[in-house]
């Protein structure tokens, strides 16, 4: 039998120069386990005899290969039917005598897992998600999968229920004026609605009923409500058509017009339109920021619009509609989408539609009855109320800085402008102060002498 050639003894380091010493048998370059390389199977079994003495006896040996149950480690079971590891000692002893293995300080651990981002199946509540006391990972994966504060826009429902209401009503008010439920006479109303007349006996904004206007003295006339005649032969007093049970002998003074038109419509296809935008793109502002958020970005945003349009629309025209509360929360989408950009599906794609639907609902505020200062309104209240209350996920240091800095500078901006339009509205003349701001939401016509005077069609006797 010929003499096995010496294996190198392992190093611990690399770039060290090998040492020759004795390998174990089984291990050489002669003598190989699959036998191709190795000499007769006799002279291997009388080896493998001579070397059983340490073999581990955790280990069951199988019957498929009878000469290498004598090595010490070798085992043909399956890995998951063994008990632990082989681990052969620090100085293993062998025919040739002592070597070295590379195993000897490796001691028996139980299995480990990297650690993976914390993300939990459990659902925090809505108080959880709004403060974002979860998971920055969890927060990260709900954004991307379009889930927000919460699951469903309970208010942006309840808002469209009271809001059909108001419009059967609105047209069964005209209908017991008019006898129908749509005025064609003496003007037609485009969106399928009463008469201006009845919109402002409902709580149309109407600068004339909340406060003193020159132009539009107390002794104004205007169409009753169940005028039908143009000319208009059946006139009514100011008082009469701003109802609410008039003024008292006082000035006019119904502030509550802020308020009023935001669950107003122009009429059924104005109606259809707002609705389409709140049970959509609305609901899923709710959805995200929470309805307590919302409500607030949503009835702060529609009450500036109003604000607004008081300040620089023409005073004889009355102004009804939910769009300023709708545009705040479109504003509130934008926030988003900027300071979301990286968690947000193809943003750019985004971005355009998002721009499509604002050139359109600004073209759409040019329309009779409808309020494009109420859109601007609610846009520039959405934006700074948006920013405040909405959840903003921040990932670094930097971030949540520059959110806070916008966060602080937003609230007092928002306040500033409610006082000071608020207080130009009873105590300035607004047409002083920007005399072409008219045009944003009118487009010079015969019809409304281009834009000129009052927007009111009426008999002042």
């Amino acid at each position: 039998m010929s003499t096995p050639t010496a294996f190198p003894e392992y190093s611990d380091h690399l770039g060290d120069e090998p040492q020759a010493s004795p390998a174990p048998p089984g291990h050489s370059r002669n003598a190989s386990t699959t036998h191709l390389l190795g000499e007769s199977d006799d002279a291997m079994q009388q080896d493998y005899r001579e070397y059983d003495s340490g073999r581990n006896s955790t280990y069951k040996f199988s019957d498929t290969d009878e000469t290498l149950k004598g090595v010490q480690g070798y085992s043909s079971d399956a890995l998951q039917d063994k008990d632990e590891p082989f681990v052969a000692p620090q100085a293993a002893t062998g025919p040739y005598g002592q070597y070295n293995t590379n195993y000897q300080n490796m001691d028996y651990g139980e299995p480990f897992d990297a650690p993976r981002p914390h993300v939990t199946s459990k659902r925090p509540n809505p108080f959880t998600k709004y403060f974002g006391l979860y998971p920055l990972e969890q927060r990260i994966a709900d954004k991307k999968r379009g889930i927000g504060v919460q699951r469903r826009p309970y208010l942006s429902w309840l808002l469209s229920a009271v809001m059909l209401g108001v419009i059967i009503y609105e047209l069964v008010k005209n209908w017991q004026a008019q006898g129908t439920p749509v005025s064609f006479k003496p003007v037609v109303n485009p969106m399928l609605g009463p008469s201006s007349s009845a919109l402002i006996n409902v709580g149309a904004r109407f600068p004339p009923c909340m406060k003193l206007v020159e132009d539009v003295p107390l002794s104004t006339f205007l169409p009753c409500l169940n005028d039908t005649a143009n000319p208009p032969d059946r006139i009514c007093s100011l008082e009469d058509i701003c109802g609410f049970g008039g003024f008292h002998g006082k000035d006019p003074n119904q502030w509550f017009r802020f308020i009023t038109p935001i669950f107003l419509h122009a009429g059924i296809i104005h109606f259809l339109l707002n609705m389409l935008a709140q049970l959509t793109a609305t609901a899923q502002v709710e959805r995200e920021m929470g309805s307590v958020s919302f409500l607030i970005v949503y009835i702060t945003s529609g009450i500036f619009g109003n604000v607004l349009g008081g300040n620089f629309s023409l005073v004889g025209s009355p102004s009804v509609g939910a769009s300023g509360a709708i545009f705040g929360t479109v504003a509130v989408a934008w926030v988003d989408l900027f300071a979301h950009w990286r968690y947000i599906y193809q943003p750019g794609r985004k971005l355009v539609y998002m721009l499509i639907e604002l050139v359109i609902g600004i073209a759409v505020g040019f329309i009779p009855y409808v309020d494009n200062f109420a859109h601007i309104g609610g846009l520039v209240m959405g934006l700074l109320v948006g920013m405040v209350l909405y959840p903003i996920i921040s990932p670094s240091t930097r971030h949540r800085t520059i959110v806070l800095f916008f966060r602080i500078a937003a609230l007092p901006i928002a306040i500033v402008l409610y006082v000071v339009l608020i207080r130009n509205f009873y105590t300035s003349n607004p047409y002083a102060a920007c005399s072409w701001c008219r045009y944003l939401s009118c487009i010079p016509t015969s019809a409304n002498n281009h834009c000129k005077g009052t927007g009111l069609t009426s008999t002042s006797l």
